[in-house]
């Protein structure tokens, strides 16, 4: 650790505060916190320390993953990281001293206007956090604008974007209420018995939790409308290369989360959260806009147009306390996007989808029959001949992730096993998975 005072300063400052030593700081904790046992191993060299974190990467490999449900495994092109972490682009947040950094500015614009651009919306905010605090954020937008408190979601919305929009609600006197899917999609009948004079928002993910790609969006959005409520779009980006994006079927919000897009996978991020909407809700956009103008010489510059946040606004004025925005994240994906172009980001949407379609097949062949009839882009769920637990647990022996058991997020749906299939995979690959997952049965 780098400490800029030497011990000549350290001393001084001791002695203008009163005490002789930094311990005496801390003589009123009890002794079981000011050195607790916390049973940690030696200390070790930077070279001992390199060794100990390359076995624990080696015990982290997967040969295979076909876990999906919200976190994707995509081809990551080298030039999009040894771009993003050029000296000159690496930073984690909005710069705080805004119009001195044109470079990072320049590169959320680009960012904001490829967002608006691939969700055909008219405006994108600088990104937030991840796609799930992007839904609820949402959802308190419609909320305040609507000034009712009800948001309509129906159960095929990631139960987890679920979790944290209710976290967000529980103090702003908004709820949701739960739309049954027992087909895997939203029915245009549950949405027009659910819809009324305090309805906010429909929010809706397309493609699903389960896979299954909503077939009624037009429709849908039309009903939201004429009750008066705003709708809510949450995408896969990537499936955006081949199905419809939100501003076409009349989303007034979209949201997503853009890991999809040049950022590999972690412990659950850094991600980045999606974010854009139609004009007439601009200044109620949380997060940051970066708009273009010109300086005083008349040449092109950058400048953070709108921050509608606690820290620059009033509170009661304040859209939102989200602070920043991930930065180095919406850079890499948008270097990611950029080299991609909208042929290849069809190109992309067109493999996973064959590939998914693919291995769909192959299941069925051995006895992991689709559990929906609907069409899918690349995640289905199928039902599993045992326990879909069992099989994962079998399979992670092998080092390979099998999907995702439904079980712990639907009581009646512990036979069903979520499965993602992108470009990444081979038909060799599908084809050995089938056999794994038969012989998982056994």
């Amino acid at each position: 650790m780098f400490v800029p005072h030497t011990e000549e300063q350290k001393k001084e400052m001791l002695r203008t505060i009163g005490v002789s030593k930094f311990d005496d700081l801390l003589a009123g904790l009890p002794p079981s916190l000011l050195r607790p046992n916390l049973g940690l191993p030696s200390s070790m060299s930077e070279m001992e320390l390199l060794r100990h974190m390359e076995g624990l990467a080696q015990k982290d490999h997967l040969a295979q993953s076909y876990l999906g449900a919200g976190a994707y495994e995509h081809f990551i092109p080298t030039s999009v990281w040894a771009l993003a972490l050029r000296g000159e682009f690496a930073t984690a947040y909005t710069p705080y001293q805004a119009e001195a950094s044109q470079g990072t500015l320049q590169s959320i614009y680009e960012f904001q206007s490829l967002i608006g651009e691939l969700f055909a919306m008219d405006v994108a905010n600088a990104s937030m956090y991840d796609g799930a605090s992007a839904a609820a954020e949402a959802c308190l937008l419609a909320a305040k604008h609507t000034e009712r408190p009800v948001i309509l979601i129906p159960e095929t919305v990631h139960p987890q974007t679920r979790q944290v929009i209710e976290t967000y609600l529980a103090h702003s006197g908004a709820r949701i209420v739960v739309l049954p899917c027992p087909d895997g999609v939203l029915s245009l009948d549950t949405l027009k018995k659910n819809l009324g004079g305090d309805t906010a928002a429909l929010l809706i993910q397309n493609p699903n939790f389960f896979g299954c790609l909503e077939t009624n969006l037009h429709e849908a959005a039309a009903a939201a409308h004429a009750a008066g409520a705003l709708v809510i779009a949450s995408s896969y980006p990537v499936a955006l290369g081949m199905i419809s994006p939100p501003g076409e079927y009349g989303a007034d919000i979209a949201v997503a989360e853009g890991q999809p897009l040049g950022l590999p996978l972690g412990y659950g991020g850094p991600y980045v959260g999606l974010f854009a909407c139609k004009t007439e809700l601009i200044r109620k956009m949380p997060s940051r806009i970066v708009g273009q103008t010109l300086d005083r010489d008349g040449k092109r510059a950058f400048v953070l147009t709108l921050q509608a946040r606690e820290q620059h606004i009033r509170r009661e004025k304040a859209t939102s306390n989200i602070c920043t925005n991930q930065a180095l994240c919406a850079l890499a994906s948008t270097i990611h996007m950029s080299l991609l172009g909208k042929e290849g980001l069809r190109e992309l949407a067109d493999l996973n989808f064959q590939k998914a379609h693919y291995a769909a097949g192959e299941l069925q062949k051995r006895g992991f029959a689709p559990v929906f009839q609907q069409p899918f882009f690349n995640e289905f769920t199928v039902r599993c001949p045992v326990s879909p637990e069992k099989i994962a647990d079998r399979l992670a022996e092998k080092r390979v992730l099998a999907g995702l058991p439904l079980g712990p997020y639907f009581k009646d749906r512990a036979d069903q096993l979520v499965v993602c299939v992108t470009e990444i995979k081979t038909k060799a690959d599908i084809d050995e998975f089938a056999g794994l997952l038969e012989a998982a049965c056994r």
